[in-house]
């Protein structure tokens, strides 16, 4: 896990920013100092929990396992792995707000385009250079926070419900018993570099 500090930052996007999609509104949003994994979660860690669980294993769609990252998690199983870790470790662990993903994707610096710079190559997997599949954990350059492969190779689940525009539920995660459509956010091996972005 990578320590996050506290800060605030501006989330979403500029009216200026190429390919800006009409949810991107920018604003000033603070963070509290929170953890994260610095890789996205992998195969081997995801597989440890099902045998641990009796859980059936995800589907890995003949690519491999190993130091891949897990895909075909769906947002429970996801929820259900934080919680089983919290209890193997006895620390707390839940999926990040989406406002923590995008303070944690930007690496502390404002104003580019992906996780961790403008060179979308450098920094993702994503549908120009993946050859129509995930990639181990890791590969590509780290953004100013430590952390990997926030934009491209796969799409993450954070805890926040998704609203069009930003009205608050960026900043909290969903309450049990509320329903609506979950985010996402990072893009995956499969996404145009538009579709990558810090704030998509």
């Amino acid at each position: 896990m990578v320590v996050i500090p506290a800060g605030d930052f501006w989330m979403g996007s500029p009216d200026s920013e190429a390919d800006r999609e009409d949810d991107e509104r920018r604003h000033r949003v603070a963070v509290s100092a929170f953890a994260v994994g610095q890789t996205e979660v992998t195969f081997a860690e995801y597989d440890q929990f099902c045998a641990a669980t009796g859980r059936d294993k995800p589907n890995d769609a003949g690519w491999g396992r190993g130091t891949r990252p897990v895909i075909n998690v769906s947002w429970n199983d996801a929820v259900a792995y934080a919680e089983w870790l919290s209890r193997e470790t006895a620390q707390p662990y839940r999926l990040p707000t989406e406002a923590e993903w995008e303070y944690a994707c930007r690496g502390g610096v404002a104003g580019e385009r992906y996780c961790g710079g403008n060179d979308v190559g450098r920094l993702a997997w994503y549908v120009e250079n993946s050859g129509d599949q995930t990639h181990p954990v890791g590969q590509k350059a780290a953004n100013g926070f430590n952390l990997y492969d926030m934009s491209g190779n796969v799409s993450e689940w954070i805890c926040s419900l998704y609203e069009g525009e930003y009205r608050g539920a960026e900043v909290k995660c969903i309450e049990k018993g509320t329903y609506g459509l979950l985010a996402m956010r990072g893009g995956s091996w499969g996404y145009r570099p538009a579709w990558v972005r810090s704030a998509l």
